[in-house]
């Protein structure tokens, strides 16, 4: 993606933090708190975001069996790309990395990624890369959120270096999902929803 094309969508990004999100997004955030004139907090906003793609790349990372883990494309100008495995580390890696220069707070326990050879491993570094993520998001503030910070690929914001890390997340899941297809499974964000019991 060019800087460009980040640029503007960063401060698509932003605009929606500065306004305190959508109406949706409010009534998602607090459906306890209905009293009029309330509003939606930088970090609930990027918080949710991140909720909703740990929620898809978690279970795409579990859903691929351990014995496809070092499985990578070849049918097709697939030379040099990374294996499922290298995937979900480069995310958790880019996480612990993103949003640790957007909260300028450094992770506690963040593994070596070259170490990690086990599904289980590399599964958990994810999920703890995720809820390295939370905290740091839980450190913004309206105060904070639009302070420069050192620039990842061009986003240089607090708030907008944790929305591009979400973005930066997507794209592998993109990536990760024709991996599990190509291997026959059905990624689980896209299996169908149990029916509903009816009532009557």
């Amino acid at each position: 993606m060019k800087k460009k094309s980040l640029g503007i969508l960063s401060a698509i990004v932003l605009g929606t933090i500065t306004l305190a999100a959508t109406p949706r997004m409010q009534a998602q955030a607090s459906t306890a708190n209905t009293t009029a004139g309330t509003t939606t907090s930088p970090a609930q906003v990027v918080d949710q975001l991140l909720s909703m793609v740990e929620q898809e790349l978690v279970p795409l990372a579990e859903a691929m069996p351990a014995d496809k883990f070092n499985f990578a494309p070849t049918n097709g100008n697939f030379k040099g790309v990374r294996t499922f495995a290298e995937q979900v580390k480069h995310v958790a890696q880019a996480n612990y990395f993103m949003y640790a220069d957007a909260a300028s707070m450094k992770p506690a326990n963040m593994p070596k990624m070259s170490d990690l050879k086990t599904k289980e491993q590399i599964v958990q570094a994810l999920k703890d890369s995720f809820a390295f993520g939370h905290q740091a998001i839980a450190t913004l503030d309206q105060q904070n959120a639009l302070e420069e910070v050192k620039p990842v690929d061009g986003v240089k914001t607090r708030a907008g270096i944790m929305a591009f890390a979400i973005i930066h997340m997507n794209d592998h899941f993109g990536q990760m999902v024709e991996y599990v297809r190509m291997n026959g499974i059905i990624p689980p964000s896209s299996q169908p929803m149990p029916k509903q019991p009816m009532h009557k």
